[in-house]
């Protein structure tokens, strides 16, 4: 109750409400690129300021080691389970975008977890980065195997209207039908893109920055990461909220079982990285933010790569339900019951 009466996750709310109302309220794309960009380089600085003070020890390799499990194995079970009700193309995209992280839930996260008393280390910004690649590159190889055979692409459910199979491009327009080509995507250039795109290199360059400049660069920048920090997420966070009041069409008319699995799913992995963390004796803030990061989905950087790399799978799925659905129940309900659990299993 205490998170839902926070004024970030209430702007949230309010850009929510306006969305649906049809409101004319409307944050400019140049000032939500400008917010973005200053949450990562002010969150960047906070995680290197920790690093320089705590320096290498064994929480970043348990923080890495788990973060790097958890890529792997969520995209794996999402696959498994989607194939049976949806295409096996757009079971590969969906288990790409759940199988990756959000970096707007990540934010909030962190700024919920540092209210709760629950420190986090530096290392967890790393962790998100690592975390981004792995459901992309599975869901690349498993639908470049579905390409040498076709058939595999099919499944058990009827064909969406324009689409033949799951072959048919997600611009068709009803009863038309568009082969796509087979050829591979590009693997390397995929992890390339995802390493070194302009979110995680400033996330990353600014954590090297605050790690080099040490207590000194802190002093010198706390006005900029500390006293702007919250109301620049409230501002950020009202616009998220009327980007997913204009997703909530996608979400209509979907299977109840994909709408099941974005809503049961991200728990699903929450729950395993609470496993994961306690195999290896993470601390309850990286515990929590571990969890907080397997039950988000990508709505951004996995849309952007699938769009490309899987056009045989429908946009409305990738990217409707991780918005539509996930980002919601993350803000409003999960990052304080994923917070809570770790607290109490593991402090």
């Amino acid at each position: 109750m205490e998170n839902l009466l926070d004024p970030a996750v209430l702007f949230f709310v309010l850009g929510i409400l306006a969305g649906l109302l049809r409101s004319d309220l409307d944050i400019p794309a140049a000032i939500a690129k400008f917010l973005s960009l200053y949450l990562l380089m002010a969150l960047g600085l906070k995680g290197g300021f920790a690093l320089a003070q705590a320096g290498p020890n064994s929480d970043l390799l348990r923080g890495l080691a788990g973060a790097l499990l958890m890529a792997f194995v969520a995209p794996v079970i999402g696959y498994a389970w989607l194939r049976r009700h949806v295409s096996r193309f757009d079971a590969a995209a969906l288990a790409a975008s759940f199988g990756s992280v959000s970096a707007v839930t990540f934010l909030a996260s962190v700024q919920y977890l540092e209210t709760q008393g629950l420190s986090v280390g530096g290392h967890m910004a790393v962790a998100m980065v690592l975390m981004e690649s792995p459901a992309i590159l599975f869901a690349v190889l498993v639908a470049n195997a579905l390409r040498r055979a076709p058939c595999a692409g099919l499944s058990g459910q009827p064909a969406l209207p324009g689409r033949s199979g799951g072959d048919a491009s997600p611009s068709a327009g009803v009863g038309q039908t568009v082969t796509v080509a087979a050829s591979a995507a590009p693997v390397w250039t995929i992890v390339r893109e995802s390493l070194t795109g302009g979110t995680h290199l400033l996330l990353i360059g600014s954590l090297a920055v605050g790690w080099v400049s040490g207590e000194r660069g802190r002093a010198v920048m706390e006005p900029f990461t500390a006293e702007l920090f919250k109301g620049m997420l409230a501002l950020f966070l009202l616009d998220m909220g009327l980007t997913v009041a204009r997703s909530v069409g996608q979400v209509r008319g979907q299977s109840r079982a994909v709408l099941a699995y974005a809503a049961l799913a991200p728990v699903l992995h929450a729950l395993l990285a609470l496993g994961v963390a306690w195999l290896l004796t993470m601390k309850a803030g990286d515990a929590a933010l571990l969890m907080v990061l397997s039950a988000s989905a990508s709505y951004i950087v996995v849309p952007a790569v699938v769009r490309h790399a899987i056009p045989e799978a429908n946009p409305a799925l990738y990217c409707g339900l991780p918005l539509g659905v996930t980002f919601p129940i993350n803000i409003l309900l999960g990052i304080p019951a994923y917070a809570w659990i770790a607290r109490r299993l593991l402090e």
